[in-house]
């Protein structure tokens, strides 16, 4: 299985996956639910995902996004964080020089393996992203 799914919960999602990702998935999820255990487990986009916040854009168009999230695909792991820095950048990216394993964007960070992760990091960054959502936090 690689990326969206048809998975109505996360177990289902974890469950689908192959050796050693979901050994890896499972270790990242207990990560999240450990240290941002405020934020709900939501299965959205056909990924697992952790809290929710709403959003409006310019253009009028609104809705509801996860602002923690993940998905396994072909060749590595998409982690997805939307959250903002304070100065108004985007959370992952400043999150570049703690992980120079990963492939960083905007919200994404890509990595093989989470033996690759630095996981002290990453709950750091699961921490500022609980508090830094880039709209409304729905709770």
């Amino acid at each position: 299985m690689h990326g969206q799914t048809a998975a109505a919960t996360h177990d289902e999602y974890l469950d689908a996956l192959d050796e050693p990702r979901r050994t890896d998935l499972r270790a990242l999820h207990e990560l999240i639910r450990t240290t941002v255990p405020q934020l709900e487990p939501t299965m959205a986009f056909g990924m697992p995902g952790y809290g929710t916040y709403h959003y409006r854009y310019a253009s009028g168009r609104e809705g509801d996004a996860a602002v923690i999230s993940f998905a396994s695909n072909k060749n590595y792991i998409s982690l997805y964080v939307a959250a903002l820095t304070g100065e108004g950048g985007w959370l992952a990216e400043s999150y570049r020089p703690r992980l120079p394993k990963a492939s960083i964007g905007k919200s994404c960070i890509r990595f093989k393996r989470l033996s690759d992760m630095d996981t002290e990091t990453l709950a750091d960054l699961f921490t500022a992203a609980a508090a830094n959502p880039p709209g409304e936090l729905r709770q």
